[in-house]
């Protein structure tokens, strides 16, 4: 009961046994990975450091927020007038309020249309999901 993997003439093998120089190659092989250096390139960056900082208790309300667009182009926030920038911030800081609080916008009647346009792109773009128009109503008999 012999195993053989060429003829079982009785004949010997004439092939070249190759198993040697697998093991060979393979110690080579963990040598060379064991001797390349480690890659210890690094860039030093100093990144600015974020401001997240709440705002003022009396600016974010955990309860409802208004949005008012004036006749100047100005954007008003629970009555403070704010900038593009700082609206951003406010609405990323009520995402993460428990419960999200309701974000309401009214634009005053003379407002600009574009502003009200960015300014909805805005709310869009931070993804709130409480977001309704109030003030309409008054509006119910517009031009008629």
């Amino acid at each position: 009961m012999g195993i053989s993997a060429g003829s079982d003439d009785g004949e010997p093998m004439m092939d070249m046994n190759t198993t040697p120089l697998i093991d060979v190659m393979l110690v080579l092989l963990i040598m060379f990975i064991i001797t390349i250096p480690v890659a210890t390139h690094s860039v030093d960056i100093d990144l600015p450091v974020p401001d997240n900082s709440p705002p003022p208790p009396d600016q974010i309300d955990p309860i409802k927020n208004k949005i008012v667009l004036s006749q100047t182009g100005d954007i008003i926030w629970n009555g403070t007038v704010i900038s593009e920038a700082e609206l951003v911030r406010n609405l990323e800081i009520t995402k993460g309020i428990t419960p999200i609080p309701e974000l309401q916008f009214e634009p005053e009647p003379y407002a600009s249309y574009e502003l009200s346009a960015r300014t909805l792109q805005l709310i869009k773009s931070t993804e709130v999901t409480k977001f309704g128009f109030v003030g309409n109503e008054k509006y119910r008999e517009f031009g008629k």
